[in-house]
């Protein structure tokens, strides 16, 4: 029974969205891993002309830098042999990445873990340096790291059904005690990565079968894309280009280019653009006030439709489960 129970709560996510999403762009295959140790890409970082990526939980703390001409790994960094569950990476400028120890499917974890390291061609062994971050409230489960264009600031987007939500960290880190996260606004829900764009005015947020683009710093939405079937899609990034790259859990996975909607590219650049009221140089981008949002929000319509779905699709799952073992041999 507990084993039909947990093959279950993790199948109604991907059977529930896979009912609900429309189809999408299979997207422009870019090229395919060819380490076999990249078996659970659960990140995605586009830098330096190198693909990065990192195994779910289950492997050691290390990032692979994939060289994408020919999708082999040009160089590995590790940073820790035993994990918590490594679930995300962001850029932390050149020759570095951000590495989200984040993940908590229990949602009992006191605090979770950043740990920025250096990365490229060549192996090496670096610890890094690490921060602790602490969600206020209670613990949650989360799978997105961001890290914002010109501030270098990280943001943690929470895995919910519902209340799924973007958590900002502090302007500054501080190595020497927890850093507290603030809740700046909803996502989309069952989150599994997100990216800035370079703008530093958008970002994206995904799940299993589809992303959503918003505003920054609102969270305003500002449209959705459909993204191709993928056997677990739990990466996404976006390069200084502006290009939109997804990727899956799996052996031998492909890393796929993914185009906007040019209508929903059209709402982005309107966004964007700005009255020159100046031909000076523009400032350095400074530090944007964050919306406090402390209390959680109300709960979209499709949220509780989506909740629904899941508690029947629940009590079948539990009926199978059950029936089995409740068959009795005729006398």
């Amino acid at each position: 029974m507990k084993g039909g129970l947990a093959v279950g709560a993790v199948a109604l996510p991907f059977l529930l969205g896979a009912a609900a999403a429309p189809p999408g762009d299979q997207g422009r295959e870019v090229f395919r891993f060819q380490d076999p140790a990249i078996v659970e890409a659960s990140g995605l970082v586009v830098q330096d002309g190198l693909f990065l990526t990192t195994n779910d939980s289950g492997d050691t703390g290390r990032v692979f830098a994939v060289d994408p001409d020919t999708g082999r790994t040009a160089g590995v960094t590790t940073w820790a042999s035993q994990p918590e569950d490594v679930e995300a990476l962001a850029p932390a400028g050149a020759g570095e990445v951000w590495v989200g120890d984040i993940g908590d499917n229990a949602k009992e974890r006191q605090s979770i873990r950043v740990t920025r390291i250096p990365v490229g061609a060549g192996d090496r062994e670096e610890s890094g340096t690490s921060y602790e971050l602490v969600f206020p409230g209670q613990a949650r489960d989360a799978e997105t790291l961001l890290s914002e264009p010109g501030t270098g600031r990280l943001f943690v987007g929470s895995k919910e059904i519902f209340g799924a939500a973007l958590f900002a960290a502090p302007a500054e880190l501080s190595p020497d005690h927890p850093n507290r996260l603030r809740r700046i606004g909803p996502t989309l829900t069952f989150a599994t990565d997100g990216a800035f764009f370079p703008d530093g005015q958008h970002l994206v947020v995904r799940n299993y079968q589809q992303a959503v683009v918003y505003t920054f710093p609102g969270l305003e939405q500002v449209g959705t894309l459909a993204l191709p079937d993928q056997q677990q899609g739990e990466a996404i990034a976006v390069s200084s280009e502006d290009r939109v790259f997804v990727t899956s859990e799996g052996r031998n996975q492909a890393v796929l280019e993914v185009s906007l909607p040019p209508a929903l590219r059209a709402r982005m650049t309107s966004a964007s653009e700005q009255p020159e009221t100046s031909t000076s140089a523009p400032a350095p981008k400074p530090r944007q006030e964050l919306p406090e949002q402390a209390a959680q929000p109300g709960r979209d319509p499709w949220q509780w439709a989506l909740g629904a779905g899941l508690f029947l699709a629940a009590v079948l799952v539990l009926v199978l489960a059950v029936r089995p073992s409740a068959r009795r041999p005729r006398r």
